[in-house]
């Protein structure tokens, strides 16, 4: 089964300056779960002016309880309580033509919930497509050029996946007699919907995270987008300062998991 989630919504800010605030996100108030972030590669094409990145974010992040109380117990052992899961990201930004696509997927626990996530900034529709942008753009820019935002998430749960395809093909290759073969029919059916139907419950657990985490992420970068109209680059670097000292306190050790 597969679930999927579609959101649009516009920012209030240039796209030079989202694309920028995107890049800087991570830490804000909202997203102080974030560990680290490293840049694992990135390249840029002159010909085509565009600007590709991969990134590694390190996260605070456990299976939620909910998902915990649905799975067999202790078939995750101790990687439940880990409590880190990595992200990767990947982007292509074309600031000539106005326009970044990105994509996110969680690296940990994919057998039980894959999610990707793919996003599509644009410049709006009313903003000069000749129009070169600059330092300038970044900070004083006049708000009715706003950016689109597409956002899509596929959520899928392939927990106990392996086994339906196991036991289908046991019964595919049986030569037992017709009686034994109806009831390992029956079996078969029951395990699938079970599987099926907590499938399903995985991924809506997943959706409603989803949702939360993607208002979440725009709280985020609006608050990197003021403070880039505010004070600037210098502004952004200092919240982003306070914001890691607020999570791992002012010698930057990581505070205690709750």
């Amino acid at each position: 089964m597969v679930k999927f989630y579609e959101s649009s919504f516009n920012y209030d800010y240039s796209f030079p300056a989202v694309s920028l605030a995107y890049f800087l996100r991570y830490p804000n108030p909202y997203a102080r779960h974030v560990l680290s972030t490293d840049v694992i590669d990135r390249q840029f094409d002159p010909e085509t002016q565009r600007l590709s990145t991969t990134r590694l974010h390190l996260k605070r992040s456990k299976i939620p309880p909910t998902v915990l109380k649905l799975l067999p117990k202790g078939i995750l052992g101790a990687s439940s309580d880990a409590g880190q899961s990595y992200v990767l990201e990947t982007s292509v930004v074309d600031v000539k033509e106005g326009w970044m696509k990105t994509e996110t997927r969680n690296l940990e626990w994919t057998g039980i919930l894959s999610v990707v996530e793919k996003q599509i900034y644009k410049r709006a529709p009313d903003m000069q497509v000749n129009q070169r942008p600059s330092i300038k753009d970044l900070v004083d820019f006049p708000r009715s050029e706003g950016t689109d935002v597409t956002t899509t998430t596929t959520l899928l749960s392939k927990y106990g996946q392996a086994k339906m395809l196991r036991r289908k093909n046991d019964m595919s290759g049986s030569s037992s007699g017709s009686s034994d073969e109806d009831a390992s029919a029956r079996r078969g059916f029951f395990s699938t919907w079970s599987t099926q139907s907590l499938q399903r419950s995985i991924e809506g657990v997943g959706l409603r995270r989803t949702r939360a985490a993607l208002a979440k992420s725009k709280d985020g970068m609006n608050v990197v987008l003021d403070r880039l109209r505010q004070g600037g680059l210098v502004g952004v670097l200092d919240g982003m300062r306070q914001d890691h000292e607020e999570a791992f306190g002012p010698d930057g050790s990581q505070k205690q998991l709750q």
